[in-house]
């Protein structure tokens, strides 16, 4: 599927898949920090040693977090992440894991000349391609052309992560 395309030229059963991204020892201090979630299987090697999963794990939500950031929602169709639903988290993602997502458009729903509803099936996928977690996730998607089509670049999302242009959103290391 294309992110660019308008409401209208959508169908059900379109696909995606994402590019990968390793989750570091930072992405999951950081997610405590942030949320105050300390919990000690996320935090505590020695404590996470003794745990079912024998060492430490990325949070559930930090790796649908990520999953969301994996995605490349063009912000000139994508006008809102609207719901997140039926998360089923399968198994743990550990420390240097990879995640990537994958979908398929399961149903559309007009909203106006303007709008519509996107409904997606979303799958995530550890480096080996087992399954860590499946969601649904609705998205509000602009119908017809964008107020500034012309200036879209094809692919807003090469920008942002391959380089750096003028007005580009630039990530600064940690």
């Amino acid at each position: 599927m294309r992110w660019s395309d308008p409401f209208e030229q959508l169908s059900v059963g379109q696909q995606f898949e994402s590019g990968e991204r390793a989750v570091r020892d930072t992405d999951v201090i950081v997610f405590c920090a942030l949320t105050g979630d300390w919990h000690p299987q996320h935090c505590d090697p020695e404590w996470a040693a003794s745990s079912p999963f024998g060492e430490r794990i990325a949070h559930g939500m930090l790796v649908l977090s990520l999953a969301v950031g994996l995605v490349p929602l063009d912000p000139a169709r994508v006008l809102a992440l609207r719901r997140v639903s039926d998360v089923v988290f399968k198994r743990p993602v550990r420390l240097d894991e990879s995640i990537s997502v994958s979908g398929q458009i399961t149903s559309l729903r007009p909203i106006d000349e303007r709008s519509g509803l996107v409904d997606f099936a979303w799958r995530i996928d550890n480096q080996d391609g087992a399954l860590v977690a499946r969601a649904s996730v609705q998205v509000l998607w602009r119908a017809g052309a964008t107020p500034d089509a012309q200036a879209q670049p094809s692919s807003w999302y090469e920008p942002i992560v391959g380089g750096i242009a003028p007005g580009d959103f630039t990530p600064l290391s940690l």
